[in-house]
Order: structure tokens, then sequence, then C-alpha cells
């Protein structure tokens, strides 16, 4: 399977669960970029949530 990544808004690119923030204020999760807080989109931020660094 081939890694996910994502190039947010801030700059910062996005490859592993530890680059996300999970907001769990509504219904359902929503994931966040962790340096500048921007939504990530919900299917990238699902498939980052499996990829660790190893």
């Amino acid at each position: 399977m081939a890694s996910t990544t994502y190039r947010c808004v801030c700059g910062a690119e996005l490859r592993f669960r530890q680059d996300l923030e999970k907001d769990e204020s509504g219904v359902y999760p929503t994931w966040k970029c962790k340096d500048c807080q921007t939504p990530v989109p919900g299917k990238i931020g699902e498939r980052l949530k499996h990829q660790h660094p190893s």
C-alpha cells in the first residue's frame, strides 16, 4: 500500500498521525494540521491516522 501525503495550505507536509490533531468537538471527529489548525479533508485524515513513522 502506498503511503499518503498531504500538503497543507501553511506549507507543512502531513505524512503521519503525529502531524495531525484530532478535533472531537462535533458529532464526527475531524482532523486538523498540527501546525496551523487548518482542517484536513476527512479521507486524507482517516488515511494518515493509520500511518506511523517506522
